[in-house]
Parts: structure tokens; C-alpha cells; sequence
């Protein structure tokens, strides 16, 4: 079992910066487990989207809208994933969650949400 927990959610303005922080807890060798972590967002009456992904070793990926603006990086040491997020629009507005897979059992887990408010 492993818990994801997402923080750094809020509201800023047209332009400026979040960071969010998804923090992993549970036995090591589920730790271990786990390959990619991902961020998804969900805007209200949208489909959840994929925003970033970042492997085990570093490797990362990221959506089209946001390539530029948004940086995803981990911590494996401290198990905590995070999203820097610059240049904000109010477009970037929507709940975002955090999301990992296990390599071996294929088991995904979810994190509760953050919200991400961009005033315009």
C-alpha cells in the first residue's frame, strides 16, 4: 500500500508561480515498487488530463500546454514528487492530483487533490 499526498495547491494570479509537493508513504519495498509518478489535473467539466510524468531515473515528460512553463522533478530520497509550476494562466486552473503505478503489481494510486486557482 502507498499513500499519496498532495500539497502547495491554492490561488495566485495571471503569471505567477505554484510549486506542489506529493509526498509518498508506506513500506519501503512498496516505495521501491514504484516506476512513474505522475501529475493530472481536472478542470471542472473536463476530462482529467495528463500534465507531467517522471520515471524512477529521472526521465520526464510533459503535455504540450504546459512544456515551458512547468518543471516535475522527485526527490527519492525524501519520497516526494514535485510540480513547479511558472507562468500560470487562468487555463492551468483545475484540481490536481498526484498518481504512481506499481512496476510489479501494476496497481495505480491516487492522491486525494489540490486545487490550483488562476485569477485572471
Amino acid at each position: 500500500q502507498v499513500r499519496l499526498v498532495e500539497s502547495g495547491g491554492g490561488l495566485v494570479q495571471a503569471g505567477g508561480s505554484l510549486r506542489l509537493s506529493c509526498a509518498a508513504s508506506g513500506s519501503d519495498s512498496s516505495i521501491n515498487a514504484m516506476g512513474w509518478y505522475r501529475w493530472y489535473r481536472q478542470a471542472p467539466g473536463k476530462q482529467r488530463e495528463l500534465v507531467a510524468a517522471i520515471s524512477s531515473s529521472g526521465t520526464t515528460n510533459y503535455a504540450n500546454s504546459v512544456k515551458g512553463r512547468f518543471t516535475i522533478s522527485r526527490d527519492n530520497a525524501k519520497n516526494t514528487m514535485y510540480l513547479q509550476m511558472n507562468n500560470l494562466n487562468a487555463e492551468d486552473t483545475a484540481v490536481y492530483y498526484c498518481n504512481t503505478q506499481s512496476s510489479f503489481t501494476f496497481r495505480e494510486y491516487w492522491g486525494q487533490g489540490t486545487q490550483v486557482t488562476v485569477s485572471s
